[in-house]
């Protein structure tokens, strides 16, 4: 993850992502949401096998709004339904755009492997 300063305008520069990071922009892709709903549906979507530590989840989201991959989020929800704790995060253009070219690759990845036929017949 290269600093903001440095950020290349090319997404693919930046890979390979590390599966912590993929996953976070991943949660985002669908809109905003705070750190322990990020901890959440990563775990939910990775059916348990992806598990992060508040440090974990945390130290990321601080190098990648750094990255410029994120940025935190000025909207808040209506004040019955906040925790003015919560700090609330975003995909930037530029994570997106990252996000789409390291799916792409992995898509890549799987269809070389399929077309080597290393996975089982179901």
């Amino acid at each position: 993850m290269k600093p903001a300063a440095t950020l290349s305008p090319d997404p693919e520069a930046e890979l390979p992502l590390t599966p912590t990071v993929f996953n976070i922009l991943l949660s985002l892709a669908d809109g905003e949401k705070h750190g322990y709903a990020i901890m959440q549906e990563v775990e939910e979507a990775t059916e348990g096998r992806t598990r992060m530590g508040p440090g974990t989840l945390y130290g990321s989201l601080d190098r990648m709004l750094k990255a410029g991959y994120i940025a935190e989020s000025d909207r808040r929800p209506t004040a019955n339904e906040d925790d003015e704790r919560r700090r609330y995060y975003r995909l930037s253009s530029f994570g997106r755009r990252v996000l789409q070219a390291e799916a792409a690759r992995l898509a890549r990845a799987v269809g070389l492997a399929r077309s080597k036929k290393i996975f089982a017949p179901t």
